[in-house]
């Protein structure tokens, strides 16, 4: 990249209004007046179960998450249903879906902004207000849902960044 392009990229970025949301971030689940606390990798699966939709035909349903959470590459957790995620540290919240935005393909989890509905503990995840799901890749379901009760494990992986309030 040549030093005219990096300067426009940098005009660009400073003529970004305040409430813009960070680059790779979609507008529909920014948090533009938070604070990133922590940004932490999971690893894991998301589970379906094969049960009958509205219209009483068998679908893939999800069921829950369960994931390795890693940061610097070391093991600090775990993410499962509720969705909850907890940390070796002691800490822990639920959080509640607020709005989803399309991931880079069909195969991929959307992306995701979660209110967080509880907490416990006094470490990283104590002061958490928000949590995005970012940069997932897999995770979806696919293929046949033929018999009631069975279940689906789709790997995936994704980044979950937990922000806290301004004051």
């Amino acid at each position: 990249m040549n030093r005219i392009s990096l300067a426009i990229r940098f005009l660009a970025v400073l003529m970004l209004p305040a409430t813009a949301a960070p680059l790779g971030i979609p507008e529909a689940i920014a948090v533009p007046d938070e604070t990133l606390i922590t940004t932490i990798h999971a690893q894991g699966a998301q589970i379906y179960e094969c049960k009958p939709d509205a219209s009483g035909k068998l679908a893939w349903q999800f069921r829950e998450p369960i994931a390795t959470l890693f940061r610097d590459g070391k093991t600090v957790g775990r993410h499962f249903t509720g969705p909850s995620w907890e940390l070796a540290d002691g800490s822990m919240v639920t959080g509640k879906l607020a709005a989803r935005a399309d991931a880079a393909t069909a195969a991929d989890i959307p992306l995701l902004r979660l209110d967080v509905v509880s907490r416990r503990g006094a470490g990283d995840l104590a002061a958490a207000a928000t949590i995005l799901r970012l940069n997932t890749h897999g995770g979806t379901a696919a293929g046949p849902c033929e018999t009631a009760g069975a279940f689906l494990s789709v790997p995936y992986s994704a980044d979950y960044a937990f922000y806290k309030k301004r004051p």
